[in-house]
């Protein structure tokens, strides 16, 4: 039995926090800095667009696949070595895809990179309370979810960024000092805290079920939508292949006495309540980071600069609050806490669901900015709910399973979120449209257009533009709308569970 290590203080506490905080905002800033990134990389290898969405569609596969097998991995092999591991591939897998000359290469390093950065967030998150006495673990939490949500606000940013004045491939140069100084760190200060190993046999048939299923469920999510979902026969037979390759998945992990992912964690009702409450508070959120950015550039006129700019400010709360609910985790009922946050969502999103064609900068800051307490007192809280009570090894699986189904979550929320916002867009234009009679303003408005010297062609041009900026809009108002409610329900889901939420032990 390996003992328990001593806990750190002071600046080697400091720095180690620093370290994992580092490697986390790594692996989530890359989930999102390349999106934007895509029309440079198609165009200088020379590949289509619809090619290169490859590079954000590996990634995303092979991360999933690998994010549920942390905890089996991390039993096998320890989880200083795992996290190490991750960290140093991290970091090479970077370097070859800054440098990759073709597409088909580019794919494959991004593949070998979500594999390698699966394990990164659940490790993080185990080594870090491991590290901190038990009256600061919730202060922990606190720092290490501030860097899980800030990520992908800042992701879009300096793709864009780096994108448009540099090169493409700084977007993963990046990633090499700050992981190699993330490496050093963490190398030094996890000396001598490596976990207990247990070589269980290799659950074959589990894991193949795992990656059919995974990975053919995150194809669909990545891909359903550019091929109008179930109109393509690859989509139908990849939506089947991951509902009976997932099925069978569950019946064999549930009869296995050595499983690949521990599905008996979710017997635990606070894991499967806090679960259920960040998937699905994800999957609303994801939907609308993906949206309306869009809806931004697409329909209001913004670049990518300023449309990152607009919505940016949604990360200035939640790194004012962490370290004050981290400090007061002890004396607080998370629940309370939880909900603040799920009232402070529903605002937030029925504030936006009022925006219109002629909304001005400041009427898309203020809201985001508001919504920064929303994400400042939700992430820690349910963390903390999800957790609770959890000891040893149990902490690296049900972190890499909650935050597997949190990851999945939000890939649904966005893919759903997109094909509503077209589906309802092509429904308002229908409605809009019938509204164009001989005597309705709109027919006066053509008229005053072609007075002032438009052609008829022109000015029916101009008024189908406008008519298809107000169905995306109204589109969109009605998705923020629908989330605002769905927020407020979610509200009773959360005092399911039961206290006390006391900070897990961590991995040792």
């Amino acid at each position: 039995m390996t003992a328990q290590p001593k806990y750190l203080s002071g600046l080697p506490l400091v720095l180690l926090t620093a370290a994992l905080a580092l490697s986390v905002f790594m692996e989530v800033l890359d989930t999102t800095i390349a999106n934007v990134a895509l029309p440079h990389i198609s165009g200088d290898l020379g590949a289509a667009t619809s090619q290169g969405t490859w590079v954000i569609t590996s990634f995303a596969v092979a991360n999933a696949i690998s994010v549920p097998l942390t905890g089996w991995v991390a039993r096998r092999f320890g989880e200083v070595r795992l996290f190490l591991t991750a960290v140093l591939m991290f970091v090479i897998t970077s370097w070859l895809c800054g440098i990759a000359p073709n597409l088909p290469l580019l794919i494959l390093f991004r593949t070998l990179q979500g594999l390698f950065t699966g394990p990164l967030i659940p490790l993080s998150q185990s080594l870090l309370l491991a590290a901190y006495p038990p009256h600061r673990r919730h202060l922990a939490l606190a720092f290490w979810g501030m860097t899980v949500i800030t990520a992908p606000i800042l992701g879009p940013i300096i793709g864009g960024y780096i994108s448009d004045r540099i090169h493409w491939g700084w977007i993963f140069f990046i990633n090499i000092p700050i992981g190699a100084f993330a490496f050093l760190l963490s190398r030094h200060y996890l000396r001598g805290r490596e976990t207990e190993t247990v070589k269980n046999p290799i659950d074959t048939v589990g894991l193949i079920l795992m990656v059919l299923g995974v990975g053919s469920l995150q194809f669909v999510l990545d891909h359903g939508r550019e091929v109008d979902w179930f109109s393509s026969n690859v989509i139908v037979t990849a939506s089947v292949i991951a509902f009976v390759a997932l099925s069978y998945f569950i019946i064999w992990e549930l009869g296995r006495d050595n499983p690949i992912v521990d599905l008996t964690l979710f017997k635990d009702r606070n894991f499967t309540v806090g679960t259920l409450c960040l998937s699905l508070a994800f999957f609303l959120y994801m939907g609308t980071v993906m949206l309306l950015p869009m809806l931004l550039q697409t329909q209001l006129g913004y670049t990518a600069t300023w449309s990152g700019l607009a919505v940016a400010p949604v990360g200035i709360m939640p790194v004012l609050l962490a370290p004050i609910i981290g400090k007061l985790g002890d004396r607080l009922d998370m629940r309370w806490v939880v909900t603040f946050s799920f009232i402070m969502y529903a605002i937030c999103f029925w504030w936006r669901s009022e925006l219109t064609a002629q909304i001005h900068f400041w009427g898309i800051v203020l809201p985001q900015f508001f919504l920064g307490f929303a994400m400042g007192t939700f992430f820690l809280p349910l963390s903390a709910i999800t957790l609770a009570g959890m000891e040893g090894h149990q902490v690296a699986s049900a972190g890499s399973l909650s935050n597997f189904c949190r990851v999945l979550a939000g890939a649904m929320g966005s893919s759903l979120a997109i094909t509503l916002w077209e589906k309802r867009e092509a429904f308002h234009h229908v409605r809009l449209t019938e509204h164009f009679t001989p005597y309705s303003p709109q027919a006066t408005m053509l008229q005053q257009m072609q007075a002032a010297g438009m052609t008829e062609a022109q000015s029916y041009g101009m008024a189908a533009m406008q008519i298809t900026q107000q169905g995306f809009i109204l589109s969109a108002a009605e998705l923020f709308y629908v989330s605002a409610g769905l927020f407020l329900f979610l509200i009773a889901l959360v005092w399911q569970a039961k206290p006390p939420f006391g900070a897990p032990t961590g991995g040792h």
